[in-house]
């Protein structure tokens, strides 16, 4: 028997309302938007959990419409089912205000230390409107992960500032990269690694696949389209959907397909642009992700003068609204050649083998992390270990510290 839960008190647009614009903001959601499972399942097959969360930034409302659409559309048509899929809203306070967030950015400070550091608070009564969203995001996401008996899959939506095509982020593991690759969509390497603090990171390092995907620009609702063609494609490829039409899946692909249009299939990130309130940081107009950038080209502004590319690239992410700290990020495109490569050595575990290089020691404080002697090892190139998953980097004086992402199954 199927299951079906709406908790939202708001009805949820038809299915073939694609093309409304969605509002800026949104009436304050419900924390679980609501879910779908079967309610018998099989003791030796248990299905998976998909998770789907929409709108850790207030102003991303695309998210939030999409699963709604989603369970509508289960609600209706009653498709033979596996497992469990759950829909949960994020920053509720921020989406009902249409800004990013309100006190603090609630994607920056996931892990175990933070969130418990916001119990504290929230106990104290001393909270912010960040720390009760993470506190009760929190409450809602682990007894689903409790209860989940199968495998755990977990995508997080987002939207960004400026007109973009779809693209997907993950953190580098094989299980993460086997399920973006399912998406004919841009898959972006490192940008997690740049970045301190995300939900789907925090459960990632807890053994769950994680996957996030920037739907397009946050108003418009091509990023809905996109982000509802993502959650349907998902529920396939989770195993939730096993007799998914052929000819449905192959329309939610030919959809992402096409509003991926020219933009390369893989690229990395090589350069973070981070700012702070101070730098009164001001993008010039007219940026658009993964348009082509030069050298030195003027990118923006701040107190300081002309921000300049620092290399040549493709330009990720420009920041065109009054919150964040991410200016800009700068990608290059991988061939495919590479990722497959990586794959190999990775599922050899040949990812070790690098520790016995001339300069290069695993940290004594953390196994998913190697020391580099400058003075020894200054000519191997950073490609090699990229290769191999190490995408995290600081410097400490003469040494480089590099890091990857591990995951609880074998050959990670």
């Amino acid at each position: 028997m199927l299951h079906s839960t709406a908790t939202d008190p708001g009805s949820p647009p038809p299915p073939a309302a694609l093309s409304h614009l969605p509002p800026p903001m949104v009436p304050t959601p419900e924390r679980v938007l609501g879910e779908w499972r079967d309610e018998a399942p099989a003791a030796s097959d248990p299905g998976p959990t998909l998770i789907i969360i929409a709108g850790v930034h207030g102003n991303e409302p695309a998210g939030v419409h999409a699963a709604r659409r989603v369970l509508a559309e289960l609600a209706r048509t009653r498709p033979a089912f596996r497992g469990r899929f759950v829909a949960i809203s994020g920053n509720r306070r921020a989406l009902a205000s249409g800004k990013r967030f309100i006190d603090r950015d609630l994607n920056r400070h996931w892990s175990a230390s933070q969130l418990a550091a916001a119990r504290e608070r929230v106990a104290a009564g001393t909270a912010g409107a960040e720390d009760r969203e993470q506190v009760e995001l929190a409450a809602a996401l682990d007894p689903v992960l409790q209860a989940a008996k199968g495998r755990v899959f977990i995508v997080d939506c987002h939207s960004t500032s400026s007109q973009s095509a779809p693209f997907m982020l993950f953190a580098d593991t094989l299980v993460n990269r086997e399920f973006a690759a399912a998406f004919p969509l841009p898959l972006v390497l490192g940008l997690e690694e740049q970045i301190d603090g995300a939900i789907f990171d925090h459960y990632q390092g807890r053994g769950v696949v994680t996957l996030g995907v920037e739907g397009g620009q946050h108003a418009s609702p091509e990023a809905v389209d996109n982000v509802e063609a993502v959650i349907w494609l998902a529920l396939r490829h989770a195993g939730c959907l096993p007799e998914m039409p052929q000819a449905e899946a192959a329309r939610h692909q030919a959809h992402l397909r096409e509003a991926r249009g020219s933009v390369p299939w893989i690229v990395e990130v090589r350069y973070r642009h981070g700012i702070r309130g101070e730098d009164a940081f001001r993008m010039r107009p007219g940026y658009v992700n993964f348009q082509p950038v030069e050298s030195r080209e003027h990118l923006a502004d701040d107190r300081r003068g002309p921000v300049r590319a620092p290399e040549g690239g493709h330009i990720l992410m420009p920041l065109y609204q009054g919150q964040g700290d991410d200016g800009f990020f700068m990608t290059r495109p991988v061939k495919p050649i590479w990722l497959a490569l990586s794959a190999r050595l990775r599922r050899r575990r040949l990812g070790w083998a690098v520790k016995y290089l001339p300069g290069v020691s695993r940290d004594p404080a953390d196994r998913a992390t190697l020391r580099i002697d400058t003075r020894v090892a200054r000519f191997y190139p950073m490609e090699v270990f990229h290769l191999l998953g190490y995408r995290r980097m600081r410097r400490e004086g003469r040494l480089i510290y590099v890091t990857r992402r591990l995951h609880d199954r074998p050959g990670e």
